[in-house]
């Protein structure tokens, strides 16, 4: 018996519509750095990280509103890019159409604007 007559089936839910999550190369790089650096100390712990990233972003295929709207970027006028807090890690991510672009996986201990400045000024060929 359920309570006051209510069913799990007896109530309609939609099933929430299904995005794409793509990772970007940097992104991937980010992530693979992380983890690395991790792994020197602790195999354990580079594991349960990456599980745990790999796991919460992946939730941004049911819920890609969840993350906040960057306060670096939107102060300067770019309100497109989101991010997911897994502390002390940020995750930047842009929703276009039915598809969540990953863009990076940053420190949240380092200052974004410098974290960004560098990628944009990085050597491509490096």
């Amino acid at each position: 018996m359920s309570w006051h007559g209510w069913t799990k089936d007896s109530v309609n839910v939609p099933e929430t519509p299904s995005f794409d999550v793509v990772w970007s190369s940097a992104a991937v790089g980010d992530l693979d750095g992380v983890i690395s650096f991790i792994e020197m100390e602790s195999a354990d712990r580079a594991l349960h990280v990456w599980t745990t990233l790999k796991g919460r972003i992946e939730t941004l295929s049911r819920f890609p509103l969840r993350g906040r709207l960057v306060p670096e970027l939107k102060a300067i006028g770019l309100d497109l890019y989101r991010e997911l807090i897994i502390y002390p890690y940020r995750v930047l991510f842009r929703i276009q159409g039915r598809k969540v672009f990953v863009f990076g996986v940053f420190d949240g201990r380092r200052d974004l604007e410098e974290i960004l400045f560098e990628r944009l000024t990085r050597d491509p060929s490096l």
